[in-house]
């Protein structure tokens, strides 16, 4: 029985670490490689299951992007249509939406794409951020929407909503912004803004640190969930945040929380 190619689109940290599990013996792994015990189940044993074969897409929107493991694609696929091409031309048999929470077109794309094909699509999403004791957050449901509230709560702001949503702060002569992203934002920018090139993850202590040099008195962010390290930093200093929202998930699909539940899903397909 030929391999199960499955296209996993998103170069998240599940992303990646779905991909080093299921191309990590190499492009056609056996579905012995899950033979470790899951909670709800495991992939088939020996070599009578069917083996799985992982193509990576990544938007390559970053210079030097983390790659996983196993074969890996990078660019966009041209729209719907496009996508729906490529699922032909490499005989994908399902696909996987890891992409970052906020990549809402990518994921319209692949439910459109998949209904269109009768593919199998399952989305994979880490949980988003659930408010702590001490914890003031401001919650709205867009980057401009956090844009016009941040001159109301605070003057210094760090800002981590990613550098292609920085244009709708571009505006804000009247307070100062601390931006962090992997690569430099692209104009246009906010006429007071320090750029902080860096990667994750950061530590609590380190997140600290940096309010408190900076004099930060509002965190801006997206809730993508995961690393809670600036959070965390925000809380333990009295710092608000404005939190923008995720959009919302598509009803009709599969969702998974956690690898571990994306790879159980994927053994179903074998």
């Amino acid at each position: 029985m030929p391999p199960l190619r499955i296209l996993l689109l998103g170069g998240t940290t599940e992303a990646r670490a779905l991909a080093d599990r299921v191309a990590g013996e190499g492009p056609a792994a056996r579905a012995g490689l899950a033979r470790e015990a899951l909670d709800g189940g495991a992939f088939a044993d020996g070599d009578s299951g069917r083996g799985v074969e992982v193509v990576s897409s990544l938007a390559g929107r970053t210079s030097a992007p983390l790659l996983p493991r196993g074969e890996v694609r990078i660019g966009g696929f041209g729209g719907v249509d496009g996508l729906k091409r490529y699922l032909h031309e490499q005989r994908i048999d399902a696909l996987v939406d890891a992409t970052h929470p906020f990549a809402a077109t990518m994921t319209s794309h692949a439910v459109a794409a998949a209904e269109a094909t009768g593919l199998p699509l399952l989305i994979l999403r880490r949980p988003g951020w659930t408010a702590q004791t001490g914890d003031v957050w401001h919650r709205v449901e867009s980057v401009p929407a956090a844009a016009a509230l941040v001159p109301s709560i605070g003057e210094r702001v760090f800002l981590t909503t990613g550098r292609q949503s920085i244009a709708a702060f571009a505006e804000l002569d009247t307070c100062w912004f601390l931006s962090r992203s992997v690569e430099a934002p692209a104009p246009p920018v906010p006429p007071r803004l320090e750029i902080l090139l860096d990667r994750g993850p950061f530590t609590i202590d380190g997140e600290r640190d940096l309010l408190r040099r900076h004099r930060v008195d509002v965190l801006v962010t997206k809730n993508s969930g995961g690393d809670t390290a600036k959070l965390d930093a925000a809380r333990a200093e009295a710092v608000p945040v404005i939190l923008v929202d995720r959009p919302p998930l598509p009803k009709s699909v599969p969702t998974a929380p956690t690898v571990e539940e994306a790879i159980i899903w994927l053994n179903s397909l074998t």
